[in-house]
């Protein structure tokens, strides 16, 4: 039986309930780093991160099946999926860059930019099926945006600059 354009477009070399495991752990751990970012009222939050992991994973999963396209053509067809790790490397850093912006001689959104850029390597390891490595990864960067920013307020090394002034202490937050 021959099958119709359609139907054949459907067909994936992953399984598609590893599709949907790696496309559902990819928002999981997106989303965890931006719902630090959103609780810390910045920028590019929750709905950032989680895009930028589901599409770093969209087009991991993409080039894996692309990959295994030309594979299965044999003969000398070569194929190369780091391209696509360059890829959203170059869209990730490029996100990022227009989060950052200056305002006098301070630099602002470089740990939300570096986040999203996070996000965009979890959701790679995510569509590559390296689960362990994207759990790994949220895990630890969670606790960097969480844990230091706490080491920062004890230390003193960082205002809190999410709160309003309060002006019964002089206008410090």
């Amino acid at each position: 039986m021959q099958e119709d354009a359609f139907t054949s477009t459907w067909r994936t070399f992953t399984p598609e309930g590893v599709i949907a495991l790696r496309l559902i752990l990819a928002c999981v751990c997106g989303g965890a780093i931006g719902l630090e970012r959103e609780v810390g009222r910045h920028d590019a939050g929750l709905r950032t991160h989680i895009l930028a992991s589901l599409a770093a994973c969209v087009f991991t999963l993409v080039a894996w099946e692309l990959y295994e396209d030309v594979r299965i053509m044999g003969g000398r067809v070569s194929a190369d999926p780091i391209r696509v790790v360059e890829a959203v490397t170059a869209g990730a850093g490029f996100l990022s860059a227009g989060i950052i912006f200056h305002t006098g001689e301070r630099a602002h959104g470089l740990t939300t930019g570096a986040g999203v850029w996070t996000a965009a390597a979890i959701g790679i390891a995510c569509g590559a099926g390296a689960y362990a490595i994207a759990a790994m990864t949220t895990i630890l960067v969670l606790i960097v945006l969480f844990g230091l920013t706490l080491v920062e307020r004890r230390l003193g090394l960082k205002r809190d600059v999410n709160h309003a002034a309060n002006p019964d202490d002089g206008g410090q937050p």
